[in-house]
C-alpha cells in the first residue's frame, strides 16, 4: 500500500516552560487522540522541533482526506478538548490566515529526484 506524505509546520510560543509542557503532553498523548488519528487514515505521524518551530511529517492512506479529518475532529469532543489545550502552547505562523494552524510546506529539493534526472539525461 503506497502512502502519501505531507509536511506541515507551526510555531510554539517562544517560552521554554510552555515548550517543555508541550513536549511532555506529546510523550503521553491521550488514547482518544491516537485513535482519532488512526481512524482518519493517518498511518504515521512525527513531529520535530527546532527552537519554537515545529515540523510534522504525516504518511496517510489513499482514503485520507483533510476535509474529512476536520469534520471528524469537529464532531469529537475529546479532540476539541485536546486542540484547545494545544493552542495554549501554539501560535500561528506570520503568514497564516485567521484560524489556520498547521501550514503545508513546499518541497524544494529531493536528492533522489535530482539523481534520477541526471541519470536520464
Amino acid at each position: 500500500m503506497e502512502l502519501q506524505t505531507f509536511y506541515l509546520t507551526l510555531d510554539l510560543k517562544n517560552d521554554p516552560q510552555l515548550i517543555a509542557e508541550y513536549e511532555k503532553h506529546h510523550q503521553n498523548v491521550w488514547p482518544e487522540i491516537l485513535e482519532s488519528i488512526k481512524e482518519s487514515g493517518i498511518e504515521q505521524m512525527e513531529i520535530y522541533r527546532s527552537d519554537n518551530r515545529l515540523f510534522m511529517v504525516m504518511k496517510v492512506t489513499a482514503t485520507f482526506n483533510f476535509d474529512r479529518k476536520a469534520a471528524m475532529d469537529a464532531n469529537n469532543p475529546k479532540v476539541q478538548e485536546w486542540e484547545r489545550l494545544m493552542w495554549k502552547y501554539q501560535q500561528a505562523l506570520p503568514t497564516a490566515k485567521p484560524g489556520e494552524k498547521w501550514l503545508f510546506m513546499d518541497k524544494i529539493f529531493s536528492l533522489t529526484e535530482q539523481l534520477n534526472k541526471n541519470v536520464q539525461s
